[in-house]
């Protein structure tokens, strides 16, 4: 496996610091590891010939990125890829334009200019996740990740990294052995082993879905709401107009009670609720 580097351009400003705190915060072992010192994340990235190991760095105006590919030909795959996952190619000043402009959200874009929307490299790792981090702590969220990774992920062989499973050797499993090896509750188990079903079965789960149905879908599934479709919307889907209103963070940091006044807080900012968010979410938990 021959190791490549890239740098991945962007147009500066970006804010890098609180994207690098939710990657720390939400590392899953044997997954990902994350170098608080050197400010480097590292994980494995699915890409057509099989997972490639990947780390960036954040400098001024570039991503540095240390590529370790199953095969050569995955290195433009995993560069468009690192660029949807850290939002490369958003127009910050539109953004914070459109943005600073709204009392709630001045203050946070003057402190945080170019922030970014974090995406996702795996859209049904991330629904998975998502969905083990329902009404728990991050820390038992990320427990819980680092359990699936070690119970039913491949070894790639590549300095203990482990890939996420698939859809397929999670739909082959009987709910039990999940919940087992995971230490979930049985609902939460059979939602796991649910979603795996759908998504070995074609539920779409990339920002090339159709929205609707995307939507529509997930939330036939037992056990999946509104929250996580919206949660889903913002790092899978890429919408940059996606509000999870029901959050509990966010609600805090507008100091509201209900989804609704969330909501009806958040019409000023179409369509860049996103981003408005991510600023929100910055300020109560990666400061």
């Amino acid at each position: 496996m021959t190791t490549t580097t890239r740098r991945l351009p962007f147009r500066p400003p970006f804010t890098s610091a609180p994207l690098l705190a939710a990657l720390a915060a939400h590392t899953v072992a044997g997954l990902e590891r994350h170098d608080p010192d050197t400010g480097t994340h590292t994980r494995i990235v699915p890409a057509p010939h099989g997972p490639a190991v990947v780390g960036i760095r954040f400098g001024t105006d570039h991503v540095h990125a240390t590529i370790r590919p199953a095969h050569g030909d995955d290195v433009p795959h995993l560069e468009s890829l690192l660029r949807w996952w850290l939002d490369l190619d958003a127009d910050p000043d539109a953004v914070d334009a459109a943005l600073s402009s709204d009392a709630v959200l001045a203050p946070h874009v003057s402190a945080r200019p170019g922030l970014r929307v974090l995406g996702s490299v795996d859209g049904f790792e991330t629904a998975v996740l998502t969905v083990l981090g329902q009404q728990v702590s991050l820390p038992a969220a990320r427990t819980f990740g680092s359990r699936l990774v070690a119970a039913f992920g491949a070894p790639t062989g590549i300095d203990g990294f482990t890939s996420f499973p698939t859809p397929q050797q999670l739909s082959a499993l009987d709910p039990s052995a999940i919940r087992e090896a995971v230490g979930l509750t049985g609902a939460r188990a059979r939602t796991v082993h649910t979603l795996a079903e759908a998504a070995a079965d074609g539920l779409p789960l990339g920002p090339d879905a159709d929205p609707d149905e995307f939507r529509s879908r997930l939330l036939a599934l037992p056990g999946i709401g509104p929250w996580t479709v919206d949660y889903l919307a913002v790092r899978v889907l890429g919408d940059r107009d996606a509000y999870p209103s029901g959050d509990l963070v966010l609600r805090r940091a507008l100091g509201v009670t209900t989804p609704r006044e969330a909501a009806a807080a958040s019409e000023p900012w179409r369509p860049w609720r996103a981003y408005a968010l991510f600023h929100l979410w910055t300020a109560q938990a990666y400061l």
